[in-house]
């Protein structure tokens, strides 16, 4: 059966009408008798007007993440490092090691579908994107070998994370100097205050805002998610990170491609608004009676265990809404009201299904299993997480090199989302749980210590935990 979006039904009964994007389109250089992937482009003023549709702005943004780009569009960035920087123009068009590494969005986030992890194969290596002249070795000093991880309850996510940076930075803004426990949403974060500043904090950086993306911790939204990746893995440049930066010179062509606002500030919400409304992952559970017995033993094992201390089960949401720019985006990602009108949806009545859970009284709960807090997973005995020499994104506030310290993975799309690790070097859920030190080598140890069946039932229940099936899809 066809799924049908309710959106789509919404927007039928209003009588919203979407209108053809924009005729901005790229010619292909001289001698090229090809075209761009991309033929239309989608402006801001039109999302936020109303005057496209929900499904309009999603269906756009699923083109541009699943689109192979070619030259016309303008793939490539020839005098341009992946973190923007200026460069000479004599740098190899594409490169596994310091990209661009890839034609398509999809082309990683693909398991199960558009939108989700990845295999190892397709595994970045990130910040040697940002070197000039660039590396052809993958090896630890020069980046972090990194897996990818599957974008699907991404808005829900998202809006977690501002709602505890705000709870955060208001708590921290009535205290005085010394040390203290900031708690948001059942999440105890350690800091501590000096000239009424935050000079030290153990979780989160020491500006409070949580960064949900990455597995570091180190990106704040999917719109500067995107943004980073467009023009890392692809070439592909936003024009509110170069052309309307006054930090790029207001450059329209800034890595000297030819191909000018080659991503509009429509283009990027319309991405960022899909990557939202994808699918939040859920609960697949066996037919079998005495299978399902064993499911919820599992579950209560993996909380005897301790398990759910850093793995919430749940974390509730004061507001249902999905709101479109993040406030806490960094530079040369549209947050300016003026450029970047406010754009939002309700993430329980709109989306791709299925939908976000409503809590009560406006509220809605949010099943993935994280914290959105960085651990220490590293000890003097289980090493797995410490491969890792270069920091991401972040000062090193917790006194230990390079990035030991990864945000707690949310485990809602476990059982359809191997590989496992940060590297997408684990290929079971039992040797992920083993490579648990530091912080959580106490909840690890405890599930050594349990019977075979029970150790069996916990991944069992883990393998619950997933991006639904299409088929098992109902609006």
């Amino acid at each position: 059966m066809k799924k049908i979006k309710l959106s789509s039904v919404l927007f039928t009964l209003l009588g919203l009408i979407a209108v053809p994007l924009s005729a901005l389109a790229h010619e292909c250089p001289p001698g090229f008798p090809d075209e761009p992937v991309i033929s239309n482009h989608m402006e801001q003023s039109d999302i936020v007007s109303g005057v496209l549709s929900f499904d309009a702005v999603s269906d756009h943004g699923e083109a541009l993440f699943v689109a192979p780009f070619n030259v016309c569009d303008g793939q490539g960035r020839p005098a341009t490092t992946g973190g923007g920087d200026k460069r000479v123009a004599d740098e190899p068009a594409k490169l596994r090691t310091s990209a661009p590494d890839a034609d398509s969005c999809g082309g990683c986030h693909a398991q199960p579908r558009p939108g989700g992890a990845g295999d190892f194969v397709a595994n970045v290596f990130v910040l040697a994107q940002a070197l000039d002249p660039v590396t052809f070795s993958v090896a630890p000093e020069f980046s972090n070998d990194r897996n990818t991880l599957g974008m699907n309850g991404s808005g829900p996510i998202e809006m977690l994370a501002r709602e505890m940076t705000i709870d955060l930075q208001t708590q921290a803004a009535n205290l005085s100097d010394g040390d203290h426990t900031l708690t948001t949403k059942g999440v105890d974060f350690e800091i501590t205050i000096f000239d009424d500043e935050v000079v030290a904090s153990r979780g989160v950086n020491t500006d409070l805002i949580i960064r949900p993306f990455h597995q570091t911790g180190a990106v704040v939204s999917l719109r500067e998610f995107s943004d980073n990746a467009f023009n890392h893995h692809h070439g592909i440049q936003a024009e509110e990170r170069f052309d309307l930066n006054p930090a790029k010179g207001f450059d329209s062509d800034f890595d000297e491609d030819g191909v000018h606002r080659e991503l509009t500030v429509g283009d990027v919400t319309a991405v960022t608004i899909w990557q939202a409304q994808l699918g939040v992952p859920g609960r697949v559970m066996p037919r079998d009676r005495e299978k399902r017995h064993m499911v919820k033993r599992g579950e209560r094992v993996f909380d005897d265990i301790g398990c759910t201390a850093c793995h919430k089960p749940a974390l509730r949401l004061e507001s249902r809404l999905f709101v479109e720019p993040n406030p806490f985006n960094p530079p040369g990602t549209c947050s300016d009201p003026s450029v970047c009108p406010e754009y939002a949806y309700d993430m329980t009545k709109q989306g791709e299904g299925p939908l976000l859970e409503k809590g009560p009284r406006g509220t809605a709960i949010v099943r993935a299993y994280t914290d959105l807090k960085r651990h220490n997973l590293c000890d003097d005995d289980i090493r797995h997480f410490c491969n890792e020499q270069l920091a991401q994104g972040r000062p090193d506030q917790d006194g230990k090199p390079g990035s030991e310290f990864f945000i707690t993975r949310k485990l809602w799309d476990v059982g359809n989302s191997a590989p496992y690790g940060h590297r997408g070097d684990l290929s079971t859920i039992t040797e992920a749980i083993l490579a648990h030190g530091g912080e959580a080598r106490a909840s690890r140890d405890a599930f050594v210590a349990r019977s075979y069946r029970e150790q069996m039932a916990v991944v069992k229940f883990l393998k619950t935990l997933q991006v639904v099936p299409e088929e098992n899809i109902f609006c």
